[in-house]
């Protein structure tokens, strides 16, 4: 009988005497074999999916939008239903200002920055800053250019302020307004389109210009040179936040398509930035008259201007 045990235990008793010489060996129950492989393979294709969601900004979006419903479920003509759109500190706005003048190459600006708190605090006051800033900027660089003339008499212009709101305000709001409709309908025809949501692309959109407020302080300087590079370095940095936003969310529709569309959002940016730079800073002289002298003998004169 002894031997008849020896022989049935041998296999175990080998087993045991291994993991006593080497007790951090890795050890595999025979009773399930394929569990252990299938988690390795499901939790690489949790990470592909990860990494495309985080490229995307999809990931986690159905959660996003259910916590946005019920953030804004008050009716909307009450001040809660607004108030929600202004809910964020100055942290995240500096985040966000931060995140905008110095992209990351390859992360998407919506879902770094964007998605879990979409505000219009930070764009409305970026664009209001921006409109003040062309404006005051703008009649300073006329001062300058002129100051010295005999003939020039300094006239603040104070309706470049309504032109300057009129042209950015209208930029930060009807241009996403018609990106949002565009992605709304191809998210209809290829369903791997992504979407953002309209506040979304107006957030991403207000902070992309915060750029230009610096820039458009920078202009005062008298020369047309400097003005144009500060403008060329500006719409690059701005520019491609939008292309990296915006790029993932159309690039599974048709390739044409998609390069017309992120052509057309990079052309409307760069009409932005040379429209205020000619109009407000880069304006033709005008040709003053010239002061009209009387002489002694009653009659008058008129000094030619050079």
């Amino acid at each position: 009988m002894a031997a008849v045990d020896d022989l049935k235990f041998q296999e175990f008793d080998d087993a045991a005497n291994l993991l006593a010489a080497n007790p951090d060996a890795t050890t595999i129950s025979i009773d399930e074999p394929v569990e252990i492989p299938k988690n390795q393979h499901s939790r690489r294709q949790e990470t592909g999916r990860e990494e495309d969601d985080e490229l995307l900004g999809t990931d986690d979006s159905d959660k996003t939008e259910l916590l946005a419903g019920q953030k804004k479920s008050a009716p909307f003509w009450t001040f809660e239903y607004y108030q929600t759109f202004f809910d964020v500190d100055t942290y995240q706005v500096l985040d966000r200002i931060k995140g905008s003048v110095f992209p990351v190459p390859g992360k998407n600006f919506v879902r770094l920055y964007i998605r879990s708190n979409p505000d219009l605090y930070g764009p409305f006051w970026i664009c209001a800053t921006l409109v003040f800033t062309i404006a005051v900027s703008g009649n300073l660089s006329n001062f300058f250019i002129h100051l010295g003339k005999p003939t020039y008499r300094y006239v603040p212009e104070f309706r470049k302020v309504s032109i300057a709101a009129t042209t950015i305000y209208a930029y930060a709001w009807l241009v996403p307004l018609a990106l949002w409709g565009f992605l709304m309908w191809r998210n209809s025809k290829v369903m791997n389109i992504v979407s953002y949501s309209f506040l979304e692309i107006v957030c991403v959109y207000g902070y992309s210009l915060f750029i230009y407020i610096p820039t458009a302080i920078l202009w005062i300087i008298p020369q047309k040179v400097v003005r144009w590079v500060l403008m060329i370095f500006s719409l690059c940095l701005s520019g491609s936040v939008l292309v990296m936003t915006f790029w993932p969310a159309v690039r599974d529709d048709n390739r044409r398509i998609a390069v017309a569309t992120v052509a057309t959002i990079v052309l409307l940016h760069a009409l932005l930035a040379v429209g205020c730079l000619a109009y407000f800073f880069d304006a033709p002289e005008l040709d003053f008259p010239a002061p009209v002298i009387p002489t002694y003998n009653g009659t008058t004169g008129v000094t030619k201007s050079h």
